[in-house]
């Protein structure tokens, strides 16, 4: 496995153009950048950019995923060549669909990941917390949680376990403020996960990242052979990338460790966020290009995968995890394990 560049285009007005084998960016017909495509995986688009046809046919021909979000992240579009992989893998996956015990399975599965990240989070900011009050609070919290993880095993119904996860993640978000800074606090302050739109700035925040964390955990189902839009924790719906949402679960709090970090680090403040009409929050652009580096150099962090027994650059984790799904679609019994940082 290799990690490959994605590209993100977040300039508004930025016009994308081949120039033989090179994508060239340019702004105001000035060449800022030019990309050999051999070191492409992805580009990805935020807002009102534009991309020359030669450009799109070349990147659909190499295998190389062209992805259009809005300014805050929003999926609006993907352009992908031919449809390739493994169709028995595929069939395999539509039949475990079908398959109620297997789904409960998969869903436990993705929930018990999520969990478990998430309540890492909250043990290790109970270690660092400098006031005692806080510091129990976010124990009595990681308990709740632990409790949630008990529970897991004894629900025998998708919607029970989706309560379980929906009421952990509820704990989790009303603890995440004791993580920020005290003096970032007020700034950032955060009643509850509320997304389309993200009504503060630690919400934009999360729903920036989470966009990308999400755009790589589809990528990589799709370079394991998998179908992103059946899943089993996420119903199916038309347009959703199931799927794609079940894996990325895992890879959330990941996210919000990021996310923690660039407030806490003063790396971003109250001015690099703009509040629109209708109590809307969003990232500025100078900002959002801030976030895309600190998630570009992050996915570089070598990661000790303990299934894997070895260390892995954080990026090729979704990958890793993406082909372990794979083989538990394959009929080899081998259970899915997310993945749990040690």
């Amino acid at each position: 496995m290799q990690l490959l560049n994605t590209l993100y285009v977040t300039t508004p007005d930025t016009y994308l153009r081949l120039d033989n084998d090179t994508l060239r960016v340019e702004v105001n017909r000035e060449t800022r950048l030019r990309v050999p495509l051999h070191h492409l995986s992805a580009v990805v688009c935020f807002g009102h950019i534009n991309l020359s046809a030669p450009l799109m046919h070349l990147l659909a021909d190499r295998g190389i995923t062209l992805v259009l979000l809005d300014d805050n992240g929003r999926f609006k579009a993907r352009l992908e060549g031919a449809v390739s992989g493994n169709v028995l893998l595929r069939q395999a996956q539509f039949q475990r669909v079908a398959d109620p015990a297997f789904t409960l399975d998969m869903a436990r599965a993705s929930v018990a990941g999520k969990i478990k990240n998430t309540r890492q989070v909250l043990q290790r900011g109970a270690r660092e917390a400098k006031a005692e009050d806080e510091a129990n609070a976010l124990a009595r919290l990681a308990d709740d949680l632990a409790a949630s993880l008990r529970a897991l095993p004894g629900e025998d119904s998708l919607d029970g376990v989706r309560g379980i996860e929906g009421e952990a993640a509820r704990r989790y978000f009303s603890g995440l403020n004791l993580l920020v800074r005290a003096d970032q606090r007020t700034a950032f302050a955060m009643d509850g996960r509320t997304r389309r739109p993200p009504r503060d700035r630690l919400n934009a925040l999360l729903s920036f990242l989470y966009a990308m964390w999400m755009n790589d955990c589809r990528s990589a189902l799709e370079a394991a052979g998998l179908d992103p839009q059946v899943g089993f924790l996420h119903a199916l719906r038309p347009g959703r990338a199931s799927l794609a949402l079940d894996l990325m679960e895992e890879f959330r709090p990941w996210a919000d460790r990021l996310a923690l970090t660039l407030i806490n680090r003063g790396q971003l403040k109250a001015h690099d966020f703009v509040l629109r009409e209708g109590g809307a929050v969003a990232l500025q652009p100078d900002a959002r290009k801030a976030v895309v580096v600190a998630y570009q150099e992050r996915k570089k962090d070598d990661i000790n995968h303990p299934l894997l027994a070895q260390s892995v650059p954080l990026g090729l984790v979704p990958l890793v995890q993406a082909r372990l799904l794979a083989r538990a679609m394959r009929d080899d019994g081998a259970p899915y394990v997310p993945f749990v940082a040690k």
